[in-house]
């Protein structure tokens, strides 16, 4: 029942990744249609990570006022309303208002979905759990790909952004059916549906008693604590969380994932490529993607978060500046092509498996209950803020860097996010929520600390 849960709410992981993949394939007859400049690309592609920064921080409002379930249907809801309207625009102003729309959606599906999971799924289970929303990701990038590649002479781009509307008007219908989450029904002194919400995805009552004692001692310490809301956000004792999570945020998208996704097909074919071999490459990303990120999901419990991220980002960086030097120096003679693909999905390989498995996961971890809700919107704002200023830089550097010098770039920025994780970020895989904020309470939460 808890596979099925994570399944339905993960469906806003498979919109996130098609709305903002379908772009890659979509562009090229978008700024055909509408005459856009690479300015104006970069303009188009980057609206929905506009709305998406907007819908990360409204919805912590709302998740914490009508409830996770009842958000995630609100966040389906928008997505219906945003994919008709960005298939009907009749010019790119309203393409770009559209996908701003549709952005509030992605936006406030990455703030709630990884939380509602994790609040509903047992400690030994919640990092293989929560991450059926990265898997989801991953199957929305692919779809996109596919599309992108075979469809791209049948559909036109209208009809591409428009097929969303039907798994968007799935998750809505889904949602209807499943459960609140304990720990808001707790907040609403509802501890009997609490109760009997954990009683569908534990498998015994002594579980439950437990849990719910653990729930109710940590919304004591958070009604009898002097700062909650986001004034709570400021106390020092939950600052190695924020330091922690927005940092994994950030690098996630810094890491340059993104570029990749959203541009492959661009950049190579300004590197020489045809269009149909950059689009085929692009569909070669998303395989892998959706590969490491379900190999990721099924370890993630059992090598740890931290450790993840530590072993992968080395070979990540390395795999950006070998492909920054392929460039640069036009290496590899008649075999140039093919390196710069093998570059490519080896950085796509050890950067999926990596911080993108854990980048979601940490943010619906680490932050004490009693700031949850805006600790998580401001966990999602900030990965839709970083993603939203390397989207409007990308074709712009390397424009002025070249290709190879924006993976230099990128590859220094990994080496910057493996040193934060090293120094910052501990390993939270088996620990329950409150467990978690009772290391942040005594000390022991940063790597290397113990319980004082």
């Amino acid at each position: 029942y808890m596979t099925m849960i994570a399944s339905i709410a993960a469906i806003a992981g498979g919109l996130y990744g098609y709305d903002t993949g379908i772009i890659s394939g979509a562009l090229g007859q978008i700024s055909h249609d509408f005459s856009l400049s690479h300015v104006g690309e970069e303009l188009v592609t980057a609206a929905i990570l506009a709305g998406a920064v907007i819908g990360s921080l409204v919805c912590t409002q709302l998740s914490a006022g009508i409830g996770r379930r009842r958000t995630i249907m609100v966040v389906a809801s928008v997505y219906v309303i945003g994919v008709l309207a960005a298939a009907a625009s009749p010019n790119a102003w309203l393409l770009g208002i559209s996908r701003l729309v549709l952005g509030f959606a992605v936006g406030g599906c990455t703030q709630i979905v990884p939380t509602y999971i994790a609040e509903l799924a047992p400690p030994d289970k919640r990092g293989r759990l929560v991450t059926y929303f990265n898997v989801s990701i991953g199957v929305g990038i692919l779809i996109a790909a596919l599309v992108g590649f075979g469809l791209q002479d049948r559909w036109s781009w209208r009809i591409m952004i428009g097929v969303a509307v039907i798994p968007s008007l799935g998750l809505l219908l889904g949602m209807t059916k499943l459960p609140f989450s304990p720990r808001w029904l707790v907040e609403q002194d509802e501890v009997d549906a609490a109760r009997q919400a954990l009683m569908r995805v534990r498998e015994t009552r002594q579980e439950v008693r437990e849990e719910i004692r653990d729930i109710q001692s940590t919304q004591a310490e958070k009604e009898q604590a002097s700062g909650q809301g986001w004034s709570g956000l400021a106390q020092a004792w939950v600052r190695p969380a924020l330091i922690a999570g927005l940092g994994v945020a950030a690098f996630t998208q810094l890491s340059g994932i993104e570029m990749m996704i959203y541009y492959t097909p661009t950049f190579l074919s300004d590197a020489g490529f045809g269009h149909s071999a950059a689009l085929l490459a692009n569909v070669g990303v998303a395989v892998v993607y959706l590969t490491m990120t379900f190999c990721g999901k099924l370890v993630v419990d059992r090598v740890g978060r931290r450790h993840l991220a530590l072993w992968t980002a080395p070979f990540a960086a390395l795999a950006l500046f070998a492909m920054g030097a392929v460039f640069k120096f036009d290496l590899g003679g008649d075999w140039h092509g093919q390196l710069v693909v093998a570059c490519l999905l080896t950085y796509m390989l050890f950067t999926s498996i990596g911080i993108q498995v854990i980048g979601w996961l940490i943010g619906s971890e680490i932050y004490p209950l009693g700031i949850r809700d805006k600790a998580t919107g401001l966990h999602s704002a900030m990965l839709w803020g970083s993603n939203l200023l390397l989207t409007v830089t990308a074709l712009s550097m390397t424009h002025w860097l070249g290709v190879g010098g924006a993976m230099v770039v990128y590859g220094l920025l990994n080496v910057a996010g493996f040193l934060f994780v090293l120094r910052r970020v501990p390993e939270t895989a088996g620990r329950s929520l409150e467990d978690i904020e009772q290391a942040l309470k005594d000390g022991s939460f940063l790597p290397g600390r113990h319980r004082g």
